[in-house]
């Protein structure tokens, strides 16, 4: 059932106590109660970062870069599957922090049926080449897509069953609820995860500059403490560091050729679209 406008505006004020809540879970009287509430609500969940497609580089003979299978294909394939696409008048996270950096009225795309449900004033209903011109000037914006299942926007969104509903979410540095990663337990953000087979690499290029841990990254996983940068376990392979380094010492490494169709199936096995 569509959630009514009290219920979405309380949402928005919980987003804005994110990064409270997410240092909570270290704490030892309420942390061990908040970390099994996360843990609960994702259990289903399966998020991926998608890398941005002009830092999918070729550095070895290949067929022309036309012919280069692309991050933002995968979107294009669920948008052109789903039996129904809705366009958000707003980005959540972005409302919720008063975003200067970018437009707040760049909301989620979500798809399948459930997506119906969705209250009507929330946003509007949009055909295969408004939903792929929707999440193209987020592109060309320099915001960077995750897809995948997450129960919590069915739950806020009263859309149901989860698992006919796909977010495709266009995420900035600065308001993302993802960024609070930093402060959880690896085990409380297990449903996020970069693209199957794409990791970045620091190679000897780097001179220490610095650049790529100056507000780049959604989830401060780089650092740069002897002189050099170093990638924690937290990067999600957006590629925004690769794109903003100066001596081009970051890498996006594809390991699985295939890996535009792995994250296909990973996603068709949580989410159904049609």
């Amino acid at each position: 059932m569509a959630r009514p406008d009290w219920f979405v505006a309380f949402i928005r004020h919980a987003v804005r106590t994110a990064p409270w809540i997410a240092k909570a879970t270290q704490r030892p009287v309420v942390g061990p109660g908040l970390r099994a509430l996360l843990r609960f609500l994702t259990r289903h969940d399966d998020a991926i970062y998608l890398p941005k497609d002009r830092v999918i580089e070729v550095r070895a003979p290949v067929p022309a870069p036309e012919s280069l299978a692309l991050p933002s294909h995968i979107v294009e394939h669920f948008v052109r599957q789903a039996s129904f696409r809705w366009i958000m008048n707003r980005c959540l996270c972005r409302h919720a922090s008063e975003c200067e950096d970018y437009p707040i009225d760049l909301g989620c795309l979500f798809l399948g049926d459930a997506a119906r449900q969705i209250n009507p004033a929330l946003g509007r209903p949009a055909t295969v080449e408004e939903a792929l011109a929707h999440v193209a000037r987020a592109r060309e914006l320099g915001l960077v897509h995750m897809i995948g299942r997450h129960t919590f926007d069915s739950h806020w969104l009263g859309a149901r069953p989860a698992e006919r509903l796909m977010t495709i979410c266009s995420c900035c540095p600065c308001c993302c609820v993802i960024g609070q990663l930093q402060h959880v337990p690896p085990h409380v953000h297990h449903s996020i995860a970069p693209m199957p087979g794409v990791r970045v690499r620091v190679t000897d290029r780097c001179t220490g500059c610095g650049a790529c841990a100056q507000g780049i990254c959604f989830t401060n996983a780089i650092a740069v403490p002897n002189g050099s940068a170093v990638i924690s376990g937290l990067c999600v392979a957006c590629g925004r560091c690769v794109e903003i380094c100066p001596n081009q010492a970051l890498e996006l490494c594809v390991d699985d050729d295939a890996y535009v169709e792995t994250t296909i199936r990973r996603l068709e096995r949580r989410v159904d679209v049609r």
